[in-house]
């Protein structure tokens, strides 16, 4: 297992510890795995999501990851905040985006607070803001929208509510990447609402639900394009999908790369797909299952920093 750091596995994160955690019922209509909450369980809910960020948080410390971890009190009433990575997103040469929201909550997610912690500790050249196109419905929501292959420079999307193909190529002419767009079903025949649930590009390796991209043509040049640059394709079946299996990501500790996913998304793994996920990667399972009940998991947490420390 290589202990080199890769572009691609960023060694620092900012998270979010929500205090009034509850699934948010304006994104239920187009993201199929989310559950809802019964009214009497609210608070005990609210309390088990901020027990699950905190240990998270502690074993992602444990492991040697750089967290920046902001508090969310729930003043702003923004259900989502767990998921930090739909609003901004950092590049190496000290490039940071901000983006377009498809549902009106969670647009109050975006935090000045965040972005000055990032120039305050990181070399940040330029924030270029896209936020300003919610006016026009147009919409591209990060890392959830878009998969990112830092090494050959490509943007993975799967066409949603959430991911305009108009923003995602005025996002790639200013990132410098290559955008590769396509159609998804899950079982049920539904769009998959964000990419990040389908597939997790690391630095040798991809999950990737190949069969839940519609087109086959397409989903072979999806294959194509990641063996082209060098990643080992490891497939996920519709039934590792629901369990959250691609919403992982992979990120640089102290003794080397580790792939951070939940517990439930480990669990579904076969024992093949995890040797050879820890030929370069180590598993670092995260127990989250009230978070999931918001229809993310560990990767929708996680904000990765790709940007260079000032210190």
């Amino acid at each position: 297992m290589s202990t080199i750091r890769s572009i691609q596995a960023p060694a620092a994160v900012v998270m979010i510890r929500p205090h009034q955690f509850t699934p948010n019922a304006e994104t239920a209509s187009d993201n199929a795995f989310q559950k809802v909450a019964a009214r009497e369980e609210a608070q005990a809910v609210a309390e088990a999501a901020y027990r699950e960020v905190t240990a998270a948080v502690e074993r992602l410390q444990a492991e040697g990851v750089r967290v920046h971890l902001f508090e969310d009190l729930g003043e702003r009433d923004t259900p989502d905040s767990v998921f930090p990575n739909n609003w901004f997103s950092t590049h190496p040469g000290g490039h940071v985006a901000i983006y377009s929201m498809y549902s009106p909550s969670r647009r109050r997610e975006r935090r000045s607070d965040v972005i000055e912690m990032l120039k305050t500790e990181y070399r940040v050249q330029d924030v270029i803001d896209y936020s300003g196109l919610e006016q026009d419905n147009l919409f591209l929501e990060g890392t959830g929208a878009m998969v990112f292959d830092h090494l050959a420079r490509v943007a993975y999307t799967a066409r949603s509510n959430r991911a305009d193909p108009v923003v995602l190529e005025r996002f790639s002419t200013h990132f410098n990447f290559e955008p590769m767009l396509f159609d998804t079903a899950d079982a049920a025949g539904l769009p998959i609402y964000h990419t990040n649930v389908l597939m997790c590009v690391a630095t040798e390796f991809a999950l990737i639900g190949m069969d839940a991209i519609t087109d086959p043509r397409r989903a072979a040049e999806v294959r194509t394009r990641l063996e082209e640059s060098g990643r080992e394709v490891i497939a996920l079946s519709h039934a590792q999908i629901a369990e959250f299996a691609g919403n992982a990501i992979e990120l640089s500790g102290r003794d080397g790369r580790i792939l951070a996913l939940s517990q439930r998304a480990c669990d579904s793994l076969t024992a093949e797909q995890k040797a050879r996920v820890e030929r370069s990667a180590r598993l670092v399972p995260l127990v989250v299952p009230t978070i999931e009940m918001a229809g993310g998991s560990v990767r929708c947490m996680i904000a990765g920093i790709h940007l260079s420390p000032r210190h």
